[in-house]
């Protein structure tokens, strides 16, 4: 048999994790000193273990231990010189503050959008805000609806995020409980001045409207069905508008007279989608764009649904590796890690892949000693070559 045209001297495992920069994560973890009170078990082999059950699909501590033991030589080469036991590694879940793979993800994501610059990425910041909700077996986190007939109900968390349109991984993110109200995220939306940003009518807020005028942020939404809204103008519809689904457009002040909360001024845009007949209306602080220009923007709200999609299609978040919020946090935030690295594998690679193409095949190869990049900027090469050392052999057989 001959020599594969893509060996590594390392596993799949491997080269994913060199990716990671040592200095990074020493810095997260001098500034936690979430390795107080460990003498073996390090943030740095916590991060690689979960890692592991990211890449590989464990649903238990039982499945990603006994499946590293079984690997133990090669996972020297990512740096794990000691494999914790179940109860070491259930400990460091429930007690190992989550903050710090909060900020391993947060500066990795910062550490390759300057090495990896985006060549789509215009003068004007997009920024899309949505939510998605993960359930949960037992109440750990307060879910949302109304309880079941027996009185029991199943609990869930909720992952904020907010996205630029320009990437593909999320610039801030939050978790809370799933009955949380979604405008609790504003508060972490630290947008830069004039940037625009995109989101849905959960994220309703008068008093976060006015702070975003006041520092020139432009916002896109929907109108909420609860709101109070005070015509003051019509404006002209251009035949571009209507032939583009813009019905009316008309100047408004948003809330109720008896509060003292102060008024939104905005623009309230009714779209009918050409192909859906969907009909929607949307809100916004930019008068100056044509209307179908916004309704086109909100548009772009998709790209964050692709993004759970994702996430939820190619991490194992069915199942989670602890009944604690912090052991739960935690496999939310190494998701993440994991998502954003095959991210940064994709953008070095010329060749077009799917996101789950990728997924499968370093959960297919984890530990094989395949060099990912070779083989995923080339896999025909292995084929080519086979083909022709078949021709070979057949000629030496019909010369014989």
């Amino acid at each position: 048999m001959n020599k594969s045209n893509h060996f590594s001297g390392q596993p799949t495992f491997s080269q994913l994790i060199n990716l990671i920069p040592k200095g990074l994560v020493s810095k997260c973890v001098n500034h936690h000193s979430s390795d107080r009170y460990y003498k073996t078990f390090t943030t740095v082999s916590h991060l690689h273990c979960m890692l592991f059950a990211c890449y590989g699909h464990c649903h238990s501590i039982r499945e990603m231990v006994s499946g590293m033991c079984a690997l133990e030589g090669k996972l020297q080469h990512s740096g794990l010189r000691a494999l914790p036991a179940r109860s070491t590694f259930s400990e460091a879940n429930a007690k190992r503050n989550s903050q710090v793979f909060a900020d391993i993800y947060s500066e990795l994501k910062q550490y390759f959008d300057k090495l990896f610059p985006d060549s789509r990425r215009s003068s004007e910041k997009l920024y899309i805000v949505d939510s998605t909700v993960i359930k949960l077996f037992q109440e750990i986190f307060k879910g949302s609806g109304c309880s079941k007939a027996d009185g029991r109900r199943k609990g869930g968390l909720k992952v904020h995020m907010a996205v630029q349109a320009s990437q593909s991984s999320p610039s801030i993110v939050h978790i809370s409980n799933g009955a949380d109200n979604d405008k609790i995220f504003n508060k972490y939306l630290n947008l830069p001045m004039g940037s625009t940003v995109i989101m849905d009518r959960g994220y309703r807020d008068y008093r976060q409207y006015n702070l975003w005028n006041q520092q020139n942020i432009r916002w896109i939404t929907r109108m909420h069905p609860n709101s109070y809204v005070v015509v003051n103008k019509p404006e002209r519809i251009t035949n571009d508008d209507r032939v583009a689904g813009i019905l009316q457009v008309h100047q408004v002040q948003l809330g109720f007279p008896q509060k003292r909360i102060p008024k939104v001024q905005c623009r309230h845009i009714y779209f009918q989608d050409p192909k859906s007949r969907k009909l929607l209306e949307f809100i916004t602080n930019d008068f100056l764009s044509e209307p179908h220009v916004i309704a086109d923007l909100y548009k772009k709200r998709w790209q964050i649904e692709l993004l759970f999609k994702r996430l939820k299609q190619n991490m194992p978040l069915n199942y989670f590796l602890g009944d604690n919020q912090n052991a739960i946090k935690i496999q939310i935030w190494c998701a993440l890690i994991a998502d954003l690295l095959i991210e940064v594998i994709l953008k070095q690679v010329k060749r077009k892949w799917a996101f789950s193409n990728v997924t499968s095949l370093i959960r297919l190869h984890l530990f094989n000693y395949l060099n990912l990049f070779s083989f995923l900027e080339n896999p025909d090469r292995t084929i080519v070559n086979q083909n022709n050392d078949t021709v070979t052999q057949l000629r030496l057989n019909l010369s014989g």
